[in-house]
């Protein structure tokens, strides 16, 4: 379930997983699966960066709220509208309370997940920055704190809410702590992933 983080450009705004069967991560308006999310953490973490950083991340962005859907109304099984409400349909909330973790094998059903999502946005390119100076973080508009950013790492680190199931994680994910322990990026100075 997606959380509220503090942005600088935006205030409050919500991130996260919002179905258990998908990978795919919300960022208020803007979708993305978090395989990417880690994979672009990785080559950052790779590269050992210093000073300015810029690159492009594909994501779908979705501007009406009646076309992103209810959240609440599709885990309740009473409101199905919209992209989420359609990925509600196909992947119901479980009934058993104990079943509701984020799956490590989530990111299986991306094929699907984007054909519904091509329903109600197309995918384009944003500017991804780091500027090390300010120790700022920019995905697309979004603009967050090192510290602010570090939150979201630690969410997918922790399969956010309700964490990753039986505590198994995706290799993808696991790889993502690895090379950012490895890496001397200032962003990611200080970053603990337990």
């Amino acid at each position: 379930m997606p959380l509220a983080f503090k942005s600088i450009s935006h205030g409050t705004i919500a991130f996260g997983f919002f179905n258990i069967d998908s990978d795919m991560l919300l960022l208020d308006r803007y979708f993305f699966f978090a395989t990417e999310f880690c994979g672009h953490l990785i080559e950052i973490a790779e590269k050992n960066l210093e000073g300015h950083y810029e690159t492009s991340w594909e994501v779908y962005n979705i501007s009406d709220q009646e076309d992103i859907g209810d959240l609440m109304g599709a885990i309740h099984g009473v409101h199905y509208t919209g992209f989420i409400g359609e990925v509600y349909r196909r992947f119901p909330f479980p009934e058993r309370p104990e079943d509701f973790r984020q799956k490590a094998e989530g990111a299986g059903t991306r094929d699907e997940i984007e054909a519904i999502i091509k329903k109600f946005a197309r995918s384009f390119q944003i500017i991804f920055v780091i500027d090390q100076e300010t120790e700022e973080v920019s995905i697309g508009p979004y603009r967050f704190t090192r510290t602010g950013f570090q939150e979201l790492i630690k969410y997918v680190w922790r399969g956010g809410y309700p964490r990753w199931k039986d505590e198994i994680r995706p290799n993808y994910v696991v790889a993502m702590k690895d090379k950012i322990a490895l890496s001397s990026c200032g962003i990611f100075s200080g970053l603990q992933l337990l």
